[in-house]
């Protein structure tokens, strides 16, 4: 059976409604898909508009929050002039007709050069390559210059990776492993940072304890403002 799709208020906000086979209610809200609740089918009208009621401020909250985010290369076409944000900073896109393909940065300029048809995908493509290119040589370097400045605290990861992660700014699993996404790079520096120490803290406290969150704040004590901001940004 296909999936059907209405439309029902949560006070002032459009919430769409996706019937299916499952057997539970559920409301999800994100950045440029805006508020879902996803229902069983035949599920009565009544009973959803009284969930979105009863979930009015939840769901507004959400929305508010999800106003201010700023996502990564939304909407891009990636041509010329375009504004393209590399290490906190807005840099306009040149593209170049070139005999090979490359990306360079300098000032507050990203070239590109082209071998061919000015095909966006295959700009895109490139300036990904470049990205995590840069990010694994920066962060890198600011990994290990982390662990020589909190190395009072003890800190002994396994190992330690820049790499795509779509969800996730970083992770450090239970065997010590780091990893953290190489998007940052097109952030400012302090977020880096952040996420590092973040997972550097997971390798004494593999929790969200009160014990790590203190342990946080006496390695970055302005962690929580810092990491507010980083809220802003999504993939």
């Amino acid at each position: 059976m296909a999936e059907k799709e209405k439309i029902y208020k949560a006070g002032e906000i459009d919430v769409r409604v996706k019937y299916s086979a499952r057997r539970s209610i559920g409301i999800t809200v994100q950045a440029y898909e805006g508020a879902i609740i996803r229902v069983p089918y035949r599920t009565s009208g009544k009973l959803i508009e009284k969930i979105l009621l009863d979930k009015s401020k939840w769901i507004k909250k959400a929305v508010d929050h999800y106003s201010i985010v700023k996502k990564l290369d939304h909407d891009q076409r990636f041509s010329e002039g375009e504004s393209i944000m590399f290490m906190g900073k807005n840099h306009f896109l040149k593209i170049t007709g070139s005999g090979k393909y490359f990306v360079k940065q300098s000032d507050d300029i990203i070239e590109v050069g082209i071998n061919g048809i000015n095909d966006p995908e295959i700009i895109k493509e490139l300036l990904e390559k470049w990205f995590k290119t840069i990010a694994k040589k920066i962060f890198t370097e600011m990994f290990f210059e982390l662990l020589e400045k909190y190395t009072d605290y003890g800190f002994f990861p396994t190992d330690f990776t820049v790499r795509t992660m779509k969800k996730r700014w970083g992770s450090c699993t239970s065997k010590g492993k780091i990893s953290i996404s190489y998007d940052l790079i097109r952030l400012d520096r302090i977020y880096g940072e952040y996420v590092i120490t973040h997972e550097l803290c997971h390798l004494i406290h593999h929790n969200h304890s009160a014990a790590y969150y203190k342990l946080l704040s006496d390695v970055m004590p302005q962690w929580k403002q810092v990491r507010e901001e980083l809220k802003q940004y999504i993939r």
